[in-house]
């Protein structure tokens, strides 16, 4: 087929499927870009879909260059605050760099704007502030004017800065529709912090959910989260949101996050038009009593459904469990992740139910009852069992016991499970995370055992430090030298690896990156998107 093309004239279609396989490999873009024009022109339009998320900018230029194909009497407004510096001279670019935006989140358009801000002009806060007001407005404006059109869109409000950025941009936005008539990832997270309670009479949001909810029914990922810390009626925007799950037609994704108005939200996928579209859900910081009465009901409409992500959630007992292996399957399951504790009973139960078709089987440690000796060899055989039974489907796996917790069986407890937990393991795993008391013997033969296994992501707390553990030699003999993972994060009681930059170095020559250990639950969450 390809050579069929590559014949037929189609040497730029293939080119650029050719570089879309390089999409977040920002190097070898930048490498491509060196080759020819066409090249170019094709790695040139992904660097450009959305520069304001690039993990390693740090000069933040990119405001500049955007400004660059401003006319005259914007480019006088911005000399009005001090912001000219032969900056805007250039009256043209190489590209029309505008036009490339595709993927949009507000809070990292002001972030990056403001750091960009903070090379150029004086602390006087208030004429920055006015500043960035005016170069987020110009911006939005640009984009429009250009012709872009938005694939991603992310409205996260996160400070009292978000709130006033959006407002004053929001009605180019609905003055122009083309810009969002075709998302097909919408994310809209509202952090509602106190002091910005009195700014939503005065914002567009209501407005523009409502815009969206009327221009946009063709949304595949829809994600929405209210998190708020003081009172007051937030219900119509919480009802906005329920509404627009109506109304899309392909919805595939759908995630809830600290959703004070859950319960409205999730009951609507009874009437939705998702029970032939919904493959994935999933539930982040939600308390799961608010729902378990109508749960059964909701996920026996769903035909298609192949995964089901539980992270970080409240009252997964055993009420939840019975909800869920009652379940009358019509969707075979390929991916189940739940990043709580569940007893080793509740965990069979859900594999014994969904455990034939999964792929992708990701878990907490169990909880257990380690009052006495005689029970702890026993609930360990069950969960090392488990994981032994479901290898071939794990993918994620966190095993954190508390010191302070079991202190009297502390020492025999983690000494048993690094033993032998590795010789169980799968060949492949995406994420391990362990939270133990780790010895130096213990954890040479855990990493002796699993030595054919690749672990992607590897986290390690040592909840009980001791000095004369030096468990970094072993890492750097059976994991470092071996090259086994490619993502690393230690922590003890005093330290986290990150901050040893020899260390840091000496890992990234055997192209391991060190990550910090704090980062587990941003990882979580990365995970969760990966299986999309």
């Amino acid at each position: 087929m390809a050579c069929s093309k590559l014949f037929s004239g189609y040497l730029p279609e293939l080119i650029d499927e050719i570089i879309q396989y390089f999409r977040n490999d920002i190097s070898t873009l930048h490498s491509c870009i060196l080759v020819n024009r066409l090249w170019c022109r094709s790695a040139i339009s992904l660097l450009w879909e959305d520069p304001f998320s690039l993990i390693h900018v740090q000069n933040f230029r990119f405001v500049e260059i955007y400004l660059r194909n401003l006319n005259e009497d914007d480019k006088a407004k911005l000399n009005e605050y001090g912001i000219n510096n032969n900056l805007l001279l250039l009256s043209s670019t190489l590209f029309n760099y505008p036009s490339f935006i595709k993927r949009l989140n507000t809070h990292k358009v002001g972030h990056s704007i403001e750091n960009w801000l903070s090379t150029l002009m004086d602390n006087n806060y208030d004429k920055r502030r006015k500043a960035a007001k005016l170069v987020y407005r110009l911006l939005f404006k640009m984009f429009i004017e250009n012709e872009g059109s938005l694939y991603s869109f992310e409205v996260k409000m996160h400070t009292i800065s978000d709130y006033k950025y959006f407002n004053d941009t929001m009605e180019l936005t609905l003055q122009n529709p083309n810009f969002t008539c075709n998302i097909r990832n919408l994310i809209f997270y509202i952090f509602i912090m106190y002091g910005c309670r009195n700014l939503f009479p005065s914002t567009n949001i209501l407005p523009f959910l409502k815009f969206l909810h009327s221009n946009c029914n063709s949304i595949t990922s829809f994600y929405f989260g209210i998190f708020k810390f003081e009172a007051g009626n937030f219900s119509s925007i919480g009802n906005c949101l329920s509404q627009m799950i109506i109304t899309q037609q392909n919805l595939k994704k759908i995630s809830f996050e600290c959703n004070d108005f859950f319960y409205n939200s999730f009951s609507l996928l009874k009437n939705s038009n998702i029970s032939n579209t919904l493959k994935i859900i999933t539930f982040y910081s939600i308390d799961f009593n608010i729902i378990i009465s109508n749960f059964k009901e909701i996920f026996n409409q769903f035909n298609v459904l192949e995964s089901i992500h539980i992270i970080y959630c409240k009252s997964l007992n055993s009420q939840f469990v019975q909800q869920m292996v009652s379940v009358i399957i019509p969707f075979k399951l390929k991916t189940l992740i739940i990043s709580e504790i569940l007893q080793v009973e509740s965990l069979q139960l859900l594999l014994q139910r969904f455990g034939n078709d999964l792929e992708n089987f990701g878990f907490n440690s169990c909880d257990y009852d380690f009052s006495n000796k005689e029970l702890i060899q026993n609930n360990i055989n069950l969960t090392l069992s488990l994981i032994e039974n479901i290898k071939q489907n794990l993918n994620y796996l966190s095993i954190e016991i508390d010191f302070f917790v079991h202190s009297l069986n502390y020492n025999t407890i983690c000494s048993i499970v690094l033993q032998n937990l590795g010789q169980i393991l799968p060949s492949k795993l995406e994420f391990l995370r362990l939270g133990l008391k780790i010895g130096q013997n213990d954890l040479k033969i855990f990493l002796e055992n699993s030595k054919n296994t690749f672990i992607n992501r590897l986290f390690i707390r040592n909840m009980y430090y001791d000095i004369n553990e030096d468990i970094l030699s072993c890492i750097k003999e059976f994991i470092m030298k071996k090259k086994r993972v490619k993502y690393l994060a230690i922590y003890n009681i005093y330290q986290d690896l990150i901050d040893l930059k020899g260390e840091v170095n000496e890992f990234k020559l055997y192209d391991i990156i060190i990550q910090r250990y704090e980062d587990f639950f941003i990882q979580t969450y990365d995970i969760v998107n990966s299986y999309l």
